[in-house]
């Protein structure tokens, strides 16, 4: 077999003995390429492969292909579990801080809408964008003034304590309280006898108040009241209206019973827990009604001043560009577009 080798990597003999048995070409002189038997006896020879220095090169590069190709070992669990860990703490308070926050329901101030127990998730993104709250929407937000004072510390359970860990809740020292906005910056909100309750002089039908309620509450500490809500400040009640420390009673504080904006946290969305009251919070049709949104004249000159700004700078710089384009019109030969034609 050595000498078939031999024959095959010489390119001059295979053609020469072409067509001859192979066991009549006669041996290579020196017998230094190949032994009796066929092995390598030296350098540089076909049976020791293409590498001088005998057969050993494809072996070795077949070894260093192997240990190249060879998978790696597999991190320990114990190892990676550390960094799993702090990827999720990560994630956790990504989540917490500009998406969404799991809250839970500490009293029965928002009933039947929410009950004691229930958890809502809230969103945390909108208001990154410049948005507030608006009517009917239920929210969350820190205590303004003393709203929780005298009341007990909330005993978070063994799952509320681990989401508090990682950052998906709140922890029980966070004083936050949840209710629905009756008003916003501008508007004015009365109530009077058992009600309805009056936002700019129209009556809201409220089906989300708790069943038995009154829309108003007839007391002297607060259930009976007209106000008018300040720029950057929201008016909240809770839909168990009996039954719920809100703006009402809480005039006297420094903010007249307001919550500012600032202290909002977010809107709840959903009722994502327990599984069988899941469901959105939508914002009433009550709320959609038309004229609502007429606020009295100081308010709306307040809202209508920033664009009344805008429109007095930026009219200079249309009449200039105007007069500009007619001057280069004339220039060119060219009239400006008739009016209504454009």
């Amino acid at each position: 077999m050595g000498d078939v080798a031999v024959g095959a990597r010489s390119g001059h003999d295979g053609e020469e003995h072409s067509g001859r048995p192979v066991e009549n070409v006669p041996p290579v002189d020196g017998g230094s390429t190949s032994g009796d038997d066929g092995g390598p006896t030296g350098g540089g020879g076909p049976a020791g492969g293409p590498y001088p220095g005998g057969g050993g090169g494809d072996t070795d590069r077949d070894a260093g292909d192997s240990a190249a190709s060879a998978p790696k070992k597999p991190r320990s669990f114990w190892k990676e579990l550390p960094i799993l860990i702090g990827i999720a703490l990560v994630l956790a308070l990504l989540i917490k801080t500009f998406l969404v926050q799991a809250f839970s329901i500490p009293s029965d101030s928002m009933q039947n809408t929410l009950q004691q127990g229930d958890r809502v998730l809230v969103d945390k993104l909108t208001p990154w964008f410049g948005s507030e709250p608006d009517r009917g929407e239920v929210v969350v937000f820190h205590d303004p003034d003393d709203w929780l004072a005298g009341e007990p510390t909330p005993q978070p359970n063994a799952v509320q304590t681990f989401l508090s860990w990682i950052g998906l809740m709140p922890s029980a020292e966070e004083k936050d309280l949840i209710k629905r906005v009756i008003g916003v910056g501008g508007d004015t909100v009365s109530c009077k006898n058992s009600g309805p309750l009056m936002v700019n002089g129209h009556a809201l039908n409220e089906p989300y108040v708790y069943p038995g309620n009154t829309p108003c509450s007839v007391d002297d500490q607060g259930g009976q009241f007209t106000v008018k809500v300040p720029k950057g400040y929201i008016w909240v009640m809770g839909d168990h209206r009996q039954n719920s420390r809100d703006s009402r009673y809480n005039q006297s504080d420094s903010h007249h019973g307001m919550v500012p904006v600032k202290d909002v946290v977010g809107r709840a969305i959903v009722k994502a827990w327990p599984i069988n009251r899941w469901g959105t919070l939508p914002i009433p049709d009550t709320f959609d009604q038309s004229g609502i949104n007429t606020q009295s004249s100081a308010a709306a000159s307040l809202s209508v001043a920033p664009e009344g700004v805008a429109v007095a700078a930026v009219l200079p710089i249309a009449v200039w560009r105007r007069r500009r384009g007619e001057r280069t019109g004339s220039k060119f030969g060219q009239r400006p577009a008739a009016a209504g034609k454009r």
